[in-house]
């Protein structure tokens, strides 16, 4: 008997984790996932988990202010960058070297099946991943600053010192699951509304 390789979402949709297609992806399981999701294990200050969800809207915070002409649909990918995390789990940069290229295979595939749903190319044109990767240096150095622990010099060390006029006024709080679900919901559909 072949294993399992589906999951139940919550919207009833039943995803394929090894053949995802378009039609099984839903925004609200995606914001709902990720806003159970802690990013740095769980490991950071606070009376909640910082989720993936707050991470990806403070990733398209942060790329508007390094790119604000940018179309409309590359804020949307920046919000759905790390996307697949609802159903496969933030895994730590050091945990994905040790699991090799199976992570990042399964990450490719759910992340063109995300970006076929909503309209966005399956993959990304480089430079615009390359923009998306800047603004999650951004976001994880202040993470890493304001929540995990890190000195200054440690972050710099990891992601790179940010442009401080970039980081101007971004303070990180903790909020429940069920606000930052609204949020990822809310950012979603005004950016689709804009496209």
């Amino acid at each position: 008997m072949a294993a399992r390789a589906w999951q139940r979402m919550l919207s009833g949709r039943r995803l394929d984790l090894l053949d995802p297609t378009p039609m099984d992806i839903e925004i609200e399981d995606i914001a709902h996932g990720l806003a159970f999701v802690a990013r740095w294990n769980g490991q950071t200050k606070g009376e909640y988990a910082y989720s993936v969800a707050e991470h990806s809207i403070l990733v398209t915070d942060i790329h508007s202010r390094l790119a604000p002409n940018a179309p409309v649909k590359w804020r949307l990918a920046a919000l759905l960058h790390d996307a697949p995390e609802y159903v496969i789990g933030d895994m730590i940069s050091p945990v994905k070297a040790a699991v090799g290229s199976g992570y990042g295979a399964l990450d490719d595939r759910l992340t063109a099946a995300i970006h076929l749903r909503f309209g966005l190319p399956a993959t990304l044109p480089k430079t615009v991943k390359a923009a998306i990767k800047r603004a999650d240096k951004i976001s994880a150095w202040l993470e890493a600053t304001q929540l995990a622990g890190f000195t200054d010099a440690e972050a710099n060390k990891f992601f790179g010192a940010p442009d401080p006029a970039i980081i101007d006024g971004l303070t990180l709080h903790l909020r429940p699951p069920a606000e930052v679900r609204a949020d990822f919901t809310n950012r979603h559909s005004n950016l689709m509304s804009l496209l």
